[in-house]
């Protein structure tokens, strides 16, 4: 009885916090003063200034900045669309509202790996229409073309692809999975040779593997992913229609007999979602507050659950959204430890972030954020209240 009555409780006032959260309409976005919840605007100014003054310095023609950063990968190129990027600019949200923001808010940039993160969210739409039974399932019952064969791929599921742990071994458009962020200490001989893991049982951040993913789930939808990213997700949350989502010259595929861009999950070698910070504060709003948009269930929150999740290779990522977790304190890949331990972020390369912060009701979305800025960012933040 008193198990029920808590539940009771946790529901009624979630519900309550749900019924005071803002949920902007399509092309506009309320403003608020920081000082009306309580935060020092003086202190807000502070933070962004430092955020400003330390933001990524490379260069802009991001063509230059992706060849550079994936130097030491063999036979690296750039396959898709590309775009120079502005300057710093981002958003503080708070319960719904604009209390600060920086710079142009409203340009469309490339992302990177955010893209990971709305590749979660569909297949959790995926999840949630039946079209996957369970994330727990084998890949291979889906997808009956080559893709899964052998011994190991067949045993990859939907939630291997998700937390990074697959090991799928093989060539999707052009590029080895061994060719993605290779261990620099070995040679090429290594890593062609190096044999293939136990699905489950290994993390290691890799596109080619991503991009199997949404390859996988192009599978199942039949249809483009972008497509069914703006019915089921952006439309619905009433983001702009200036975000768009790409994959490689060479990842056209026959579906149904329509010819398909299988896109990419970031920006590796081009391509992946192109978007504004405006749109990502959106969708880190419906994450927020847990699948929901103004009373509309868009996503599962059994889904957004799963999704910021530890996985069992790595507590600080779940499907494809980092997460600043206390059983991560000793995996050392972040360095969050001065902020709340159940903040989740979509992350890209160049300083990209879409931060959720549930303790304060609040996303925080940074472009071109400096070199382990973030962190501290945050602090100035929460200490301004």
């Amino acid at each position: 009885m008193k198990k029920n009555l808590s539940i009771l409780l946790i529901t009624i006032f979630f519900n309550a916090n749900c019924q005071d959260l803002y949920f902007p309409s399509k092309g506009n976005w309320e403003v608020k003063l920081p000082s009306d919840f309580n935060y020092d605007s003086k202190k807000i100014q502070k933070a962004i200034d430092f955020v400003i003054e330390n933001q990524n310095n490379g260069n802009k023609d991001l063509r230059v900045e992706i060849l550079k950063g994936f130097s030491t990968e063999p036979y690296h190129s750039i396959k898709g669309p590309t775009k120079k990027r502005g300057e710093t600019n981002g958003l503080i949200i708070k319960d719904g509202y604009i209390i600060a923001s920086w710079g142009d808010a409203k340009r469309v940039d490339m992302t990177f790996s955010v893209t990971k993160s709305y590749l979660s969210a569909i297949a959790g739409i995926a999840v949630d229409k039946n079209l996957i039974r369970s994330e727990k399932d084998f890949v291979s019952n889906y997808v009956w073309d080559k893709t899964f064969d052998g011994e190991k791929n067949s045993l990859i599921t939907w939630e291997h692809l998700l937390n990074q742990s697959s090991d799928w071994f093989g060539n999707l458009f052009g590029i080895n999975h061994w060719e993605d962020r290779p261990n620099i200490s070995k040679s090429i001989d290594d890593w062609r040779s190096e044999p293939q893991k136990v699905p489950g049982t290994h993390y290691k951040y890799n596109d080619v593997r991503v991009n199997v993913l949404a390859y996988s789930l192009l599978q199942v939808f039949r249809e483009s992913l972008p497509k069914v990213l703006k019915k089921t997700i952006m439309d619905p949350i009433n983001a702009s229609d200036t975000w768009r989502w790409y994959g490689y010259e060479n990842s056209w595929v026959n579906i149904d007999g329509v010819k398909t861009q299988s896109v990419s999950g970031g920006g590796h070698n081009g391509g992946g979602i192109f978007i504004s910070s405006e749109d990502h504060a959106r969708f880190g709003l419906l994450f927020l507050n847990k699948g929901m948009w103004n009373g509309k269930r868009i996503i599962s929150e059994d889904w957004i659950e799963k999704s910021i999740s530890p996985s069992k290779t790595n507590p600080e990522y779940g499907y494809m959204w980092w997460i600043n977790s206390k059983l991560g304190e000793d995996y050392q890949t972040t360095d969050w430890k001065n902020v709340p331990t159940n903040i989740f972020y979509g992350s890209g390369f160049g300083g990209n972030k879409v931060i959720i912060i549930p303790d304060e009701n609040m996303v925080i979305v940074g472009r071109w954020f400096g070199s382990q800025t973030e962190s501290t960012f945050i602090k100035m933040i929460l200490d301004s209240k």
